[in-house]
C-alpha cells in the first residue's frame, strides 16, 4: 500500500496544481481548452505510439486484458440500464440526467490513467494501459453516444455520426500506429523517437493540470441522490466488476493492477462536452466527474492496494 500511494500521490498533487493554476494564474477558457486540444490530438497520442512501438508485446496478454475490460463496461452499461427505471421512480431522474449517471459509470479518465500506470510500472504499464484505451474507447464512445441519442436527444439515432466519431478518435487511431511500428521500430530514426518521447513525457503532467483545472469545487456543496449512486457504481462497482472478471482469466500483478487502475479512474472530463453538446445534463455530468475526481484520491489507492 505504501508503494501504491507513493506512486499516486505526485498524480493527485498534479491534480491539485491545475486547479490552483485555473484559480489563481491562468483564469481564461480560452487557454485550457487550447491545451487540452494540443493534449487530445498531438501530445497523447505521441505517447501511446511511442510506447506500443517499444513495447514488448509478447509479455502482455493482451486477449485477456480486452477481453476483461470490454466485459466489465458491458456489464456495467447493462446494469445502469436496469437502473434506469428506479432512478426515475424514487430520484426523479429523467433523461437527460440518466446519460450523465451511464456516462459518469462507464467512462475513464484516461489523462489519470496513463500517469498512474506509469508510476506503478513505467514502460510496461503504459504499454497495458495503451491496450486498455484501445479495448474500451471504441465501444465506449459508441455506448454513451447512443444512450444519448436515445435518453437526451430529440434525433433520431445517427449511426453514421456515431462510426464517424469512433473513426476519427485519435487516440485509436495512435494506438494503432504504435502496434503497426512495434515489429520495425528499430528502423525508426532517432530524432524522430526523440521527438516522439519528448511529446509524450510532457503529455502526463500537462493532462493531470487539466484535470485539475476542470474541478468546480462548488459542486460539492449539495450532492443529490443521482451523483452518489454514479460515484458509487465508477469508483466501487465498476473495479469490483473487473477484478472478479480477470480473476477469471487468472490474471495477476502488473496486469491485474493496470485492469484496477483503468477502471477506478473518474469519469473522463470530455464526458462534460459530450453532455453539453448532445442534450445531457451538463451541470449533473460536471458535478459527477469533480466528485469522482475528488473521491478517487482515496477509492484508486484502496482499490489497488487490495488488488495487489
Amino acid at each position: 500500500m505504501h508503494a501504491v500511494l507513493a506512486a499516486l500521490l505526485p498524480v493527485f498533487l498534479l491534480i491539485v496544481a491545475g486547479f490552483a493554476l485555473r484559480r489563481f494564474l491562468i483564469a481564461e477558457d480560452a487557454h485550457w481548452i487550447g491545451m487540452e486540444r494540443l493534449l487530445y490530438y498531438v501530445m497523447f497520442p505521441a505517447l501511446l505510439i511511442g510506447t506500443l512501438a517499444r513495447a514488448d508485446l509478447g509479455k502482455v496478454p493482451v486477449f485477456a486484458i480486452g477481453i476483461t475490460l470490454l466485459a466489465a463496461v458491458l456489464i456495467m452499461s447493462g446494469l445502469c440500464l436496469a437502473l434506469r427505471p428506479l432512478l426515475a421512480r424514487y430520484f426523479g431522474a429523467d433523461g437527460p440526467a440518466f446519460t450523465s449517471l451511464f456516462q459518469g459509470a462507464t467512462r475513464w479518465q484516461t489523462f489519470v490513467a496513463l500517469p498512474v500506470a506509469g508510476s506503478l510500472f513505467g514502460d510496461l504499464g503504459l504499454a497495458l494501459a495503451s491496450v486498455a484505451m484501445l479495448a474500451m474507447t471504441p465501444l465506449l464512445n459508441v455506448l454513451c453516444v447512443s444512450v444519448l441519442v436515445r435518453y437526451a436527444s430529440p434525433a433520431t439515432p445517427g449511426w453514421r455520426n456515431v462510426a464517424s466519431g469512433v473513426v476519427q478518435n485519435p487516440l485509436i487511431w495512435a494506438c494503432a500506429v504504435g502496434i503497426a511500428l512495434n515489429p520495425v521500430s528499430g528502423f525508426v530514426p532517432q530524432p524522430i523517437n526523440a521527438v516522439i518521447d519528448a511529446l509524450g513525457r510532457s503529455s502526463l503532467a500537462l493532462g493531470l493540470l487539466i484535470v485539475g483545472a476542470g474541478l468546480r469545487l462548488g459542486e460539492l456543496i449539495r450532492p443529490n441522490a443521482v451523483v452518489v449512486v454514479t460515484c458509487a457504481l465508477k469508483l466501487v462497482v465498476m473495479p469490483a466488476i473487473a477484478i472478479a472478471i480477470a480473476a477469471g482469466f487468472g490474471l495477476v500483478g502488473a496486469n491485474l493492477l493496470v485492469i484496477v487502475c483503468c477502471t477506478a479512474v473518474p469519469a473522463a472530463s470530455n464526458s462534460y462536452i459530450l453532455a453539453r453538446q448532445m442534450g445531457g445534463d451538463a451541470a449533473l455530468m460536471a458535478q459527477i466527474i469533480t466528485f469522482e475526481t475528488v473521491l478517487a484520491a482515496v477509492t484508486m489507492p484502496v482499490a489497488i492496494g487490495l488488488a495487489s
